[in-house]
């Protein structure tokens, strides 16, 4: 065994982080230096989620070759593990048999995802090759909307008749568990797989074992329709703490089931793009930092656009204000200021609003409310800033122009405001256009605050100068 491999301490001695990033270098030499033996030997006591994420952090023509080394029934698992990105760039590189191979293993729900990724001649060629099952499996799949329940539940579960007694169900459990997503919930059909009841696997295994399924299930169902959007369903299986959540079609018949660990993607990936959103940045849902250059740029590119035409707009006010600036030039000291706060109090009540959107938690609240009490927020917030800029100007900046120091502080309680309000008013606006809210509300706050922020803060100036 080589030195590298021997360096690797025990899982006990690290975190999995730092075991993760140590995988990920060690891989590297020994790829580096041809020693695929003990490259080979070095992901055997790895799991599967490090060895995708090592392989991800490798150089692109390393990726191939790391993948190639695992054993096929460990490289399905990592593959179904890998980002998009580069699973998309794996099978590009593989031989059509190993293509084959791997994408016919594949759970329908993580192979309907790949299959939304990769170039539809691509896909083509490849159901022709898939086994009859696996095909119409996921025809079925991408036969549905994407982002719907449909399109991401698997159809491999373990359905009971109500007549099964204990002993039968345990018996067919054992039967299908290598061939199910889960064991731990099951499902009571009749003959035309219409949902009865639902029942776990603790209920199964702690009743007698000559009772029916149909006397210990549970008739209480919560299940989703086939059409039902992704992020609602995440919203379900967290509110009921399920393990996994039944899909059913228009006439109630069972056609799949949604897990638990494909909700925790949902909810990060959901996460990402409205955080991504918010930054004005537009993503695909793909993972930003293997996106090439170009795909970054156009991604970023259009809300600066905006964001350089603001400028141009606040520009122009600046030079149609020029005979104030030249009579009281200290004005012009506090304009970054002002633009500055209003446009982070903007930003933060379009944060929480858009949360609250998220999660529900303003639903008791109709948006009226919500934009009186971030208003009245923005009063008190200006407030506070205010008198602390007055104080802050008339001592160290303008020292002693006390009216100048005035109309900083009374413009900064006007901008917070107003910026309150545009942060909480535009992503209800946005989304009763049909629009995401996230990805609208950061530049045209923006926008706001900077244009009536600063005709704000000059109206006042002439006010209280008298000028």
């Amino acid at each position: 065994m080589t030195e590298a491999n021997q360096s690797i301490p025990p899982t006990s001695t690290i975190s999995r982080k730092e075991l993760r990033e140590l995988v990920r270098t060690q891989l590297q030499v020994l790829l580096e230096l041809g020693d695929l033996t003990a490259a080979k030997s070095i992901l055997k006591p790895v799991q599967p989620a490090d060895i995708a994420e090592a392989i991800e952090g490798l150089p692109e023509t390393m990726q191939v070759i790391a993948f190639r080394l695992l054993p096929k029934d460990e490289a399905i698992e990592v593959y179904e593990q890998l980002d998009s990105s580069v699973q998309q760039s794996l099978c590009e590189k593989f031989k059509r048999q190993e293509v084959i191979d791997i994408v016919d293993k594949m759970s329908p729900d993580d192979r309907a995802r790949l299959f939304e990724e990769l170039p539809a001649s691509v896909v083509r060629r490849i159901v022709a090759e898939l086994s009859p099952t696996e095909r119409q499996s996921t025809a079925l799949l991408l036969g549905y909307e994407a982002g719907t329940a449909g399109r991401i539940m698997t159809p491999e579960y373990v359905s009971l008749k109500e007549y099964f007694t204990v002993s039968q169900s345990l018996e067919r459990i054992r039967s299908l568990a290598y061939v199910t997503e889960t064991i731990y919930s099951l499902y009571v059909t009749d003959s035309d797989r219409r949902l009865l009841g639902i029942l776990s696997l603790r209920d199964l295994v702690t009743a007698q074992l000559e009772q029916t399924v149909g006397e210990i299930m549970n008739q209480d169902i919560v299940s989703v329709q086939t059409d039902t959007d992704q992020e609602e369903v995440a919203d379900i299986i967290q509110r009921y703490d399920f393990l996994a959540i039944p899909v059913v079609d228009s006439e109630r018949r069972l056609v799949g089931i949604i897990t638990v660990d494909d909700v925790l993607d949902i909810i990060q990936q959901e996460a990402t793009k409205d955080i991504y959103a918010l930054g004005g940045v537009q993503t695909d849902g793909d993972n930003y930092f293997q996106a090439n250059l170009l795909t970054i740029a156009r991604r970023r590119v259009v809300w600066l656009l905006v964001l350089l035409l603001t400028n141009s707009v606040t520009g122009s006010i600046l030079k149609m204000q020029q005979d104030l600036l030249h009579q009281v030039v200290a004005l012009s000291f506090f304009i970054p200021l002002l633009t500055g706060t209003g446009g982070n109090v903007g930003a933060q009540s379009s944060t929480v609003v858009i949360r609250g959107m998220n999660t529900d938690e303003i639903r008791a609240m109709g948006p009226l409310q919500v934009i009186m009490r971030e208003g009245l927020a923005g009063a008190l917030l200006g407030t506070i800033l205010g008198i602390l800029a007055t104080i802050w100007a008339n001592t160290f900046v303008v020292q002693g122009n006390l009216p100048v120091a005035v109309a900083v502080g009374v413009s900064l309680v006007a901008i917070s405001i107003l910026a309150s309000v545009a942060g909480s008013s535009l992503p209800f606006l946005f989304r009763s256009l049909g629009l995401d809210p996230a990805l609208m509300s950061a530049p045209f706050i923006t926008t706001a605050v900077d244009v009536l922020g600063v005709l704000i803060y000059f109206n006042l100036a002439r006010l209280i100068l008298q000028i």
